[in-house]
C-alpha cells in the first residue's frame, strides 16, 4: 500500500499516514510557468495498491481536481495495480441535476473524468446527495461524519434540540437526533437565487433549548446565520452549528462573526488553519482516523460499513 497526496490538504494526508504508521509517498506536484499542473512520482508504484488523498475543495477546486486526475494518470501509466481516490470533500457535488434550462450536470462530468483518469475506487465523506454515487461505474464508499457530529452534540450540557436548516437535510439531522434521543426541529427556507435565502419558517419547539444546526456544508454561511437568528427569535437559549465541510467562502467569516452562532464545528476535510485565524468560533473535528481505517479496510478487503455499526441509523456502505 502506498499513499500520495496533492496540494489540497497535505496536513490531513500526514495525519492519515501517521495513523497507518507508513510514510507518505514521494511526489512533486507543481505548476509550469504557464499555469499547467505537473506531477512527478518519486518512487515506483508498479503492482502497488495506491491511494491519492486529494479533496477537490476550495480555494482552488479546479487545480485540485486536475492534480488528482494527473496523478492518477501517472500511476496508471506506471503500472499501479489499483488506484483509489480519497476525496474527503467532493467538489461540484451541488451541481448534480438540471435545475434550470441549459444547465450542466457538472457532478456527472467530474465523475466521468475521474473514471477515465484510471481511478478504480473513490472514498469520500458526506456527499451532498447520496445519489451522486450513481454517477460512477466504479465503487464509491460514502463515509459519514455523523458519529463525530453526534459526539460534539453529546458534549454540550443542557436541554438540546437538533435542527435541520433546510428540508434537504432532514434525513441527516433526524439520524443524529434519533441516535442521541433528542427532539428534532426543521427550518424551511426559500431562496431568491443561489446562495441567497429570503425567508425562513421554523417547525418545532426550541424555546429555552440549546439548538444545534446540522448540515453537510457551510459555504457563505447565509443559511446558518439566518437560521440562528430565526431560532433566537423563537426563544432558543444558544445556537451551535455542526457541518461536515466548512467551505466558508466569500462573506462567510464575517457573517459567522456577526451571527448568533456560538460555535461552528467542522471537519478537516477542508483546511481551516487560515479561517481559524480570522474567526475564533470555528472548532475542527479530525476525520483522519476514520479515513485511515477506511483505507486500511479497503486495502485488506474488509467491510467498511463496520466503521459505523455503532450507529444503527446509518445505512450500510
Amino acid at each position: 500500500m502506498k499513499i500520495f497526496t496533492g496540494n489540497a490538504n497535505s496536513d490531513l494526508a500526514e495525519s492519515i499516514v501517521k495513523n497507518l504508521n507508513i510514510q507518505l509517498g514521494r511526489s512533486v506536484v507543481s505548476a509550469f510557468s504557464n499555469g499547467e499542473t505537473q506531477v512527478l512520482l518519486g518512487e515506483s508504484v508498479r503492482d502497488s495498491d495506491c491511494f491519492i488523498i486529494q479533496p477537490t475543495c476550495n480555494p482552488n477546486p479546479n487545480d485540485n481536481l486536475m492534480e488528482l486526475l494527473i496523478m492518477a494518470d501517472a500511476m496508471k501509466r506506471a503500472s499501479a495495480s489499483r488506484i483509489t481516490a480519497v476525496v474527503p470533500c467532493f467538489g461540484y457535488a451541488r451541481q448534480d441535476k438540471k435545475d434550470q434550462a441549459r444547465a450542466p450536470i457538472t457532478g456527472k462530468l467530474v465523475a466521468n473524468m475521474i473514471e477515465i483518469s484510471g481511478i478504480n475506487r473513490v472514498i469520500t465523506v458526506d456527499l451532498h446527495a447520496s445519489q451522486i454515487q450513481g454517477f460512477f461505474d466504479i465503487p464509491v464508499d460514502n463515509l459519514h461524519a455523523e458519529p463525530l457530529c453526534a459526539k460534539f452534540i453529546d458534549s454540550l450540557a443542557g436541554d438540546k434540540v437538533v435542527v435541520s436548516p433546510d428540508a434537504g437535510g432532514v434525513k441527516r439531522a433526524k439520524s443524529i437526533a434519533d441516535y442521541l434521543e433528542l427532539d428534532l426541529a426543521i427550518i424551511h427556507k426559500e431562496r431568491r437565487r443561489a446562495n441567497e435565502v429570503s425567508q425562513m419558517i421554523l417547525v418545532g419547539n426550541v424555546e429555552g433549548k440549546i439548538c444545534v444546526l446540522v448540515d453537510d456544508m457551510a459555504d457563505t454561511c447565509g443559511t446558518l446565520a439566518l437560521a440562528a437568528n430565526t431560532l433566537i427569535e423563537h426563544g432558543a437559549h444558544e445556537v451551535y452549528a455542526v457541518v461536515t465541510h466548512g467551505v466558508l467562502s466569500g462573506p462567510a467569516l464575517e457573517r459567522l462573526n456577526n451571527s448568533q452562532i456560538k460555535k461552528l464545528c467542522v471537519t478537516n476535510s477542508i483546511p481551516q488553519t487560515e479561517n481559524m485565524l480570522h474567526c475564533d468560533r470555528i472548532k475542527v473535528m479530525d476525520i483522519s482516523s476514520m479515513l485511515s481505517e477506511a483505507i486500511r479496510r479497503t486495502h485488506n478487503g474488509e467491510s467498511i460499513s463496520a466503521l459505523f455499526s455503532s450507529n444503527p441509523h446509518h445505512n450500510p456502505i
